[in-house]
């Protein structure tokens, strides 16, 4: 399974990954936008956005290619570990 996270702190990158990876997830990660981000998300199984600490054009673009492609989004507002780890626990739980 895969996820793409959109927004959160660059110095987190590492750790979201291995918060992901712990959960049995593949990760992507994009904390600021270089290029054109719908080229490089793919079609991961969960979309999620740290809506504090991203722009809002970059929201737009990735929900956007979200909506096209029948990814689900789950947004948080904070970007830290442990609401990262809340969020994978959730979602393992309604999908098992």
């Amino acid at each position: 399974m895969s996820v793409v996270i959109v927004g959160g702190n660059e110095r987190m990158e590492m750790k979201y990954q291995t918060i992901c990876k712990s959960f049995g997830y593949k990760a992507k990660v994009f904390t600021k936008e270089s290029g054109a981000i719908k080229k490089k998300i793919g079609t991961p199984d969960l979309m999620i956005l740290f809506t504090n600490t991203v722009s809002h054009k970059m929201v737009l673009s990735a929900s956007q290619e979200a909506k096209k492609n029948n990814i689900p989004i789950a947004c948080c507002h904070s970007s830290s570990a442990t609401a990262l780890s809340n969020l994978l626990s959730e979602m393992t739980q309604a999908t098992a």
